[in-house]
Formats: structure tokens, sequence, C-alpha cells
């Protein structure tokens, strides 16, 4: 199962084009299983493909305990990737501040906006996300249910504001294909200790999607099929 992610990976970045000579890819490391399997992946891939570049990773702490960055730095130490630990008030502003009901957009955003500049300040031209494929199903359905529109995130965007690209290797990757990657390379997820894990609209969201699949066992191929197949959002069609 190590290989099917490492495969899958590899021809992502072959497909949309990801990754190109001299590159510097700043890698959004959480300490969840998506992010610690996609920098130990591009670890691995780093030297096997045709284009040279290098990485480093970024934890952001959304408070003085999340998350565990002694782990992160040992981990990171052993695939030889420099570790940048950001001290934030996400946290903060988002539950006491804010005191957000449906918190999960804006803590994205100021997440996705400090990892950004962040990885401009280490002279990084793109940052990579540990997006998977059912992340990019919940979106798409989260955005028909919530905003009324067919769209969901696209493996690469340029960011024109701040002239930086962003890609997510881990797009043809199931959940289930990262956890059992991440299990035979003896990968150990930081628990997360957000606020409001467990209850959220994507949460609940993952488990329609697991429901139906239950039903119908090729439910969530399908969804994937249906829009990148038909362009939205800037997917290109190469499945």
């Amino acid at each position: 199962m190590s290989g099917l992610v490492i495969s899958q990976m590899r021809k992502a970045i072959h497909d949309y084009d990801m990754i190109q000579d001299e590159d510097t890819i700043a890698v959004g490391l959480s300490g969840g299983k998506d992010s610690l399997a996609l920098l130990y992946g591009l670890s691995k891939i780093r030297g096997h493909i045709e284009q040279s570049f290098d990485i480093k990773a970024i934890t952001l702490k959304l408070s003085e305990e999340n998350p565990d960055t002694d782990y992160l730095k040992k981990f990171c130490d052993n695939i030889d990737v420099e570790l940048v630990v950001k001290q934030t008030d996400i946290e903060q502003i988002v539950f006491e501040e804010r005191k957000e009901k449906s918190p999960c957009s804006l803590c994205a955003n100021l997440r996705r906006g400090m990892l950004n500049d962040t990885a401009k300040t280490l002279g990084c031209n793109k940052v990579a996300l540990g997006h998977n494929k059912d992340d990019a199903i919940e979106t798409f359905i989260l955005c028909l249910q919530y905003e009324g529109r067919l769209h969901t995130f696209a493996p690469v965007t340029y960011l024109s504001r701040k002239d930086i690209t962003v890609i997510r290797p881990l797009i043809y990757s199931f959940e289930q294909d990262i956890t059992a990657f991440n299990e035979s390379a003896g990968i150990t997820p930081v628990k997360t200790l957000c606020p409001a894990a467990g209850n959220t609209h994507r949460q609940r969201i993952k488990e329609y999607i697991e429901n139906e699949s239950s039903i119908n066992p090729n439910f969530k191929y399908n969804l994937f099929r249906s829009f990148t197949h038909a362009n939205i959002s800037g997917w290109k069609e190469v499945l």
C-alpha cells in the first residue's frame, strides 16, 4: 500500500505539472495523517524524479499546546527536512475573540494566509497542501449544499496576490490509502486538539458520503470523475 500512495503522488505531479526544476516547496505540516504522509512522500520522491526541488516544512502553532512540535521536529530530522515553527494566535482569535459557531472557514483562511506569508519569507515559490481525494469530494458537496455552486479546489492554483503556487500531490489518494501508507511507514499522526473536531459541516458531509458509499461502492469514484471530467473550477481533464 505504501507504494500505491507514492505512485499516486508521482502521477499527480506529472499529470498536473506540479513541480519544476529548482522549486522550493513549503509543506504545511499540521501533524495530521495527510500532512505527514505528504511530507514523507515528497522526501522519498525527491531525487527520484527528473525535476530537482527543495522542501521546507512549516508548522503553525494554533496555541501553545497545539500541535506537539517536539514530535514533528524529530520527524523532520529523520527525513532531512528543515522545520520552521511559527507561533500564532489563531485559536484565540477564532474561539475566544470571535467566538465562531462555525469556525472552520475563518480558521482555514487565517492558517492559509499565514502559511503563504511564511513560505514567501523562506524563499519558497510553492506551497504543498495535504488535501486528498476525499477532501476534494467533500468540498464539492459542501459548496453545492452551502454555496449553491459547482466548485472544488484545483490540484494546482496560482495565487497572483502572493505570487505563489499551491499544489496538492495527494489529490489521487483516498484517506484509507493514506492511513495504510502511514502505518506501513511507521508514521503516527499527532492527535488534534481543535475544539471543533468532530462537530463540523465537513464531518457531517463525510458521514453522509460514507453512508452512501456503503449502499453504492462507486459513489465516491463517480463524484470525483464527475467534476474532474467536467473541468469544474480549473480542473484539467486527465482521467
